[in-house]
C-alpha cells in the first residue's frame, strides 16, 4: 500500500554467491584443516603410495556411535571428539540425535577450542548432511557466541547456511545476530546478511526468512548512521515495501537523521508528512534524530529551529529529549564557542514553554544538565551570565542541574549562595531540593549554610519536618549542643516544626554528656519557660550531669521539683519508674542527703518499684564510711534519725 510513498527504485541486485570468510583461519590451530595440494613437481609414486581413507564397517561405526554416546553421558570431551572425527573422517555420520548433542555439548563450553570444534562441526554438517542438523541446535551455537562476545563465526555460519539452502526461519536467529552486531560493531556486517535473507525471501517465496522491524532499523542504521548513504537507505526502504513492512518512528528517525546531515530539506519535510499520513503522533525520535544530524553537520542554527519547532507542535510542552541528545546538542555548540548560542536558544525555549512545565523537563535544565554531566560546569555557569547578560529571565530548570551537581560535589557554600540568587529572582525551590542541599551541608559540616537554607525554605516551603531532623540529627551526632540550642530558639514557635519535650531533651543530654553543666541548666530553664513539660528522661539526663560534676544538691533540689509531680496514676503526672528511681538513689547517697533518700525509698515502694538495696549501701560505703551517728546527733537530730533509717534500710549495723 505504501510502496509509492517513496520513489521507487531499481531493486538491488544480490549476488547468489555471497563472499564467505575463508572458513579455516577460523579454526587455528588445525581443526579440519584443508590439506594443501602438493605440488606439481612431486613424485607420482607419492601420489600412488598415499594411504587410502579405512573405510568403516557396520560394526565399527556402532562401535564409534556407542562411544561417542558414552563420551557425552561422562562429558569426555576429547573422546567425544575424537569418535566423531573418526566417524566422518570414513564419510559416516552419527545419529542425528547423537550429531546434535556433540554440538550443543561443545557449545555449552566456554573455552575457545571447543568453541570452534563446535563451529566446525556444524558448518561440517551443513556442508554435508544438513537433514541431521536441528534449528534449536544452531540457535545454542549462536547463544555461545554472544557469550563469548565474537562476531565472525556467527557471521560465517549464516553465511554458510544461505550458501548450502540450510534455511532457518529469520524469527529464530535474526535477533541474536543483531545482539552480536551490536556488541561488536558489525553493523554494517548484519546490513549484508540482511540483504541475502531479503532476497531469499522474495526470490524464493519463503516468507519465513523475512527480517522483522528490528532487524529493517537496524539495517536502516548501517545505511544511515554508519554509511551515510541515501541511495543504500533508501534501497533499504524499497526492500521493506516489497516485503510489505511498515516503517516505525525508529525508522524515520534515522531517515531524519540522514536527512538532516546531508542537508535535504525538502525530503525532511516530505518525511514529516509522512509520518503524519501514518499516524504517527510522537515526533520525539524524528526531532531527536533531526538534531543529531543537524549538530553532526554543524548546522547550528537549524538545531536551534528544531528545538524550538518541537515546542511549537507540542503546544509549549517538552518534547522530553533524552539526555544524550542534549548532551550532543552542547558538545556541538561547544566546538564553536557557542555559549551565546545556547544562552539564546533557553530564552527562546522559556518563551514558548507552556507555564505548567515542570522546571526539569524543560529546556533549559536539558541544556544545563548536559554541561553539568559533560563536567563543563564552568560552561554552565557562562551560559547562565549570558542569558543575565542578554536581559533574559533566567528559569528554575536553568539552576537545577548546578545546584545538584554542587550538591554532589558537597560544595554547599557555593550552592547556599546560588539558592539566595534564586530566591532574589522570585524563584522557588522545591522541598525536595531544600532537603538534599541541607543534607549535603550537614554532612560536610558546613552547619552555617545549613541554617542559611532552611531559613530560605521556611519562606515559601509548608513541610519542614524533614529537613529540621536532618539539622537536629546531625549537630547531636557532631555533638554541637550549642548550634542545636540556638537552632531550636529560633525556629520553635514555628507551626511546621512541631518542636516537642524530647527535642530539648536532646539538647540538655548533649550539654551534660560534654559536661557543660551551667548550658543544661540554661537549656532547661528556657525549656520550662517555654512551657514545655519536663519528663523522666529530661530529669535522668540533669541528674546524670550533677552526679558527673560532683554537685549533689542541684540532684537535692531536681527531687523537690519531681515528688510534686508523681502520680500513683501512671496516665498522669512524670513516669516514675526503676531508672529515676535508682538514678535519684545513688546520686543522693553519694550527697548524703538521706532524709531524701528515704523518700525516695517510701515513694518506690508505694508505687511498688524494685529497688536493689545492695548498690546503695556500696555507694554509702565508697563515700560515707567514716560517718558517725553520733556525731550527727550533736550537731542534726533529724539527719541522725534519717542516717539510721537508711543504714537499716540497706542492711547496715545502725
Amino acid at each position: 500500500m505504501w510502496r509509492g510513498v517513496f520513489p521507487l527504485l531499481r531493486r538491488r541486485s544480490f549476488s547468489t554467491t555471497p563472499e564467505i570468510p575463508t572458513l579455516y583461519s577460523f579454526l587455528q590451530p588445525t581443526i579440519f584443516a584443508l590439506k594443501k595440494t602438493p605440488p606439481s613437481t612431486t613424485n607420482p609414486a607419492t601420489t600412488t603410495n598415499r594411504q587410502t581413507p579405512k573405510i568403516l564397517t557396520q560394526d565399527h561405526i556402532t562401535n564409534l556411535e556407542s562411544t561417542l554416546h558414552k563420551s557425552l553421558i561422562t562429558n569426555n570431551t576429547n573422546e567425544a571428539w575424537a569418535s566423531f572425527k573418526s566417524l566422518t573422517s570414513n564419510s559416516a555420520f552419527p545419529s542425528k540425535s547423537l550429531t546434535n548433542s556433540l554440538i550443543t555439548h561443545l557449545s555449552s563450553l566456554n573455552d575457545t577450542i571447543n568453541l570452534k570444534r563446535a563451529f566446525a562441526s556444524i558448518v561440517y554438517v551443513i556442508e554435508k548432511n544438513p537433514k541431521s542438523l536441528d534449528f534449536e541446535t544452531v540457535q545454542l551455537f549462536l547463544g555461545s557466541m554472544v557469550r563469548a562476545n565474537t562476531a565472525a563465526p556467527a557471521f560465517a555460519l549464516i553465511k554458510c547456511m544461505f550458501k548450502n539452502r540450510f534455511f532457518m526461519p529469520f524469527r529464530l536467529w535474526g535477533d541474536i545476530l543483531i545482539e552480536i552486531s551490536r556488541k561488536n560493531d558489525k553493523v554494517i556486517a548484519f546490513l549484508k546478511v540482511f540483504e541475502e535473507s531479503c532476497r531469499i525471501a522474495i526470490d524464493e517465496k519463503l516468507d519465513f526468512m523475512k527480517p522483522d522491524m528490528d532487524a529493517c532499523n537496524v539495517a536502516l542504521e548501517g545505511c544511515c548512521c554508519e554509511l551515510e548513504s541515501v541511495s543504500e537507505a533508501e534501497k533499504v526502504i524499497e526492500t521493506m515495501s516489497v516485503l510489505g513492512i511498515k516503517p516505525d518512528e525508529l525508522s524515520f528517525g534515522f531517515l531524519a537523521y540522514l536527512y538532516a546531515l546531508k542537508g535535504f530539506q525538502d525530503k525532511i519535510i516530505e518525511l514529516n508528512g509522512l509520518m503524519s499520513g501514518f499516524g504517527f503522533s510522537n515526533k520525539r525520535l524524528f526531532f531527536s534524530y533531526l538534531i543529531r544530524g543537524y549538530v553532526k553537520s554543524g548546522s547550528f542554527e537549524a538545531v536551534s529551529e528544531t528545538i524550538l519547532r518541537s515546542l511549537r507542535e507540542q503546544g509549549g510542552l517538552d518534547m522530553n529529549f533524552s539526555e544524550e541528545t542534549y548532551c550532543q546538542v552542547v558538545k556541538g555548540f561547544m566546538k564553536d564557542g557557542g555559549i551565546k548560542g545556547l544562552a539564546n536558544l533557553i530564552i527562546e525555549a522559556q518563551k514558548l514553554e507552556s507555564a505548567t512545565i515542570a522546571a526539569d523537563k524543560s529546556t533549559g535544565f536539558g541544556i544545563i544538565s548536559a554541561c553539568v554531566n559533560l563536567r563543563l560546569s564552568d560552561k554552565a555557569h557562562s551560559i547562565v551570565d549570558e542569558m543575565d547578560a542578554q536581559g533574559g529571565s533566567v528559569g528554575l530548570g536553568v539552576f537545577l542541574p548546578i545546584l545538584k551537581a554542587y550538591c554532589k560535589e558537597y560544595r554547599t557554600a557555593e550552592a547556599t549562595q546560588l539558592v539566595m540568587d534564586i530566591s532574589n529572582k522570585g524563584l522557588q525551590l522545591d522541598e525536595g531540593s531544600y532537603d538534599a542541599l541541607i543534607e549535603a551541608s550537614m554532612t560536610s559540616q558546613d552547619f552555617q549554610s545549613a541554617f542559611t537554607l532552611f531559613r530560605d525554605m521556611r519562606e515559601g516551603i509548608a513541610e519542614l519536618k524533614g529537613s529540621y531532623l536532618t539539622i537536629m540529627t546531625g549537630l547531636m551526632e557532631k555533638q554541637r549542643p550549642e548550634l542545636m540550642a540556638a537552632f531550636l530558639d529560633e525556629i520553635v514557635e514555628d507551626p511546621r516544626v512541631e518542636v516537642k519535650t524530647h527535642d530539648w531533651n536532646s539538647i540538655i543530654h548533649a550539654f551534660c554528656k560534654a559536661g557543660r553543666l551551667e548550658d543544661a541548666k540554661r537549656t532547661f530553664r528556657r525549656m520550662t519557660f517555654l512551657q514545655f513539660e519536663p519528663n523522666d528522661q529530661t530529669y535522668l539526663s540533669l541528674i546524670n550531669g550533677y552526679v558527673t560534676a560532683e554537685k549533689y544538691f542541684g540532684v537535692l533540689m531536681l527531687w523537690n521539683e519531681v515528688k510534686r509531680k508523681v502520680s500513683l496514676d501512671k496516665e498522669k503526672g512524670i513516669k516514675f519508674d526503676q531508672s529515676l528511681v535508682d538514678a535519684f538513689l545513688y546520686a543522693m547517697v553519694k550527697g548524703g542527703f538521706f532524709d531524701a533518700v528515704m523518700q525516695v525509698v517510701e515513694k518506690s515502694q508505694e508505687m511498688k518499684i524494685f529497688v536493689d538495696k545492695w548498690r546503695y549501701k556500696q555507694a554509702f560505703m565508697e563515700s560515707h564510711k567514716k560517718l558517725k551517728v553520733s556525731k550527727l546527733r550533736k550537731r542534726n537530730f533529724r539527719k541522725m534519725e534519717a542516717l539510721i533509717a537508711f543504714k537499716n534500710w540497706v542492711g547496715l549495723n545502725a
